[in-house]
């Protein structure tokens, strides 16, 4: 059986703190890791910046996300570079310094998370006039970070939640693009049918046939999924790149349900696996 590429979500966020260059380069020294998945948004100077949170406060499993406070967008580049991660000595990197830090060996999934406004449309297939206006809100950030990844030399996947993003990327670049799914799968799949999308990233609670199926999990729905997504990507001829595993069972009920990629929190979920 194919074992599915392990795609290390945030840069195994388990285990380092998340969408730092620290994470980055710690997981691509793994080799398990196929590819690393980043989060990115604009600084207030328009500069993609990788972080997840739209604020700078918070807290993630009990430690505060950052030093500092106020939404990314309206935060300086500068103040962003001297912001510690999570407790430790990392600070946020714009995209441009992480990607010259992973070697070309390993591939990134660049999640546009934001575009830098609180008004987003997520999860939802969009009629053709709220589309083009999306799309417009998201064109200026969607060009800044096409140009940062141009030189770098590895494969590129960009997913994201808003149609907007995948419409703008589709009129910047001929990167392959993955709408990520929520709650309506519907929705994600016509979005990926819509831009001929080389990939779907569904919740793992959405992948019928396992003991994840319809368990509540962020972004997905407590009830038992009315379509097989995983069916139906796949005879779509798109790849299935499922978030996110945070134990090897979990990985191992994905890995034999025929998933083709599985965002992992921690590394080494694979290896339980003798399946």
């Amino acid at each position: 059986m194919v074992r599915p590429a392990v795609i290390a979500h945030r840069g195994y966020a388990g285990v380092a703190p998340e969408n730092t260059v620290t994470a980055a380069t710690r997981a691509a020294e793994r080799d398990e890791t196929a590819m690393l998945e980043i989060d990115v948004q604009p600084a207030a100077c328009g500069t993609p910046v990788v972080v997840h949170d739209e604020r700078l406060e918070g807290t993630r499993d009990g430690r505060p996300l950052t030093d500092a406070t106020g939404l990314i967008w309206e935060t300086s580049l500068e103040a962003l570079q001297e912001t510690r991660v999570l407790g430790t000595d990392a600070t946020i990197p714009t995209l441009d310094e992480l990607l010259a830090a992973v070697p070309e060996t390993v591939g990134v999934n660049v999640e546009l998370k934001n575009p830098g406004t609180a008004d987003l449309r997520v999860g939802e297939s969009l009629p053709a006039d709220e589309c083009a206006n999306r799309r417009e809100i998201w064109q200026p950030f969607v060009e800044r970070v096409v140009a940062d990844c141009t030189d770098f030399g590895s494969d590129l996947l960009f997913s994201s939640f808003c149609e907007g993003a995948i419409a703008a990327l589709r009129e910047t670049a001929e990167y392959a693009a993955a709408p990520l799914l929520q709650d309506d799968l519907e929705a994600g799949l016509e979005i990926a049918r819509r831009y001929d999308c080389e990939a779907i990233h569904p919740p793992r609670s959405a992948i019928v046939g396992t003991d994840l199926s319809g368990a509540a999990y962020t972004g997905g729905s407590a009830a038992e999924p009315k379509i097989d997504v995983l069916e139906t990507a796949h005879d779509e001829g798109r790849a299935v790149n499922v978030w996110t595993a945070r134990n090897w069972v979990q990985f191992d009920a994905l890995a034999a349900a025929g998933v083709d990629g599985i965002l992992a929190d921690y590394p080494g979920l694979d290896e339980g696996s003798d399946v």
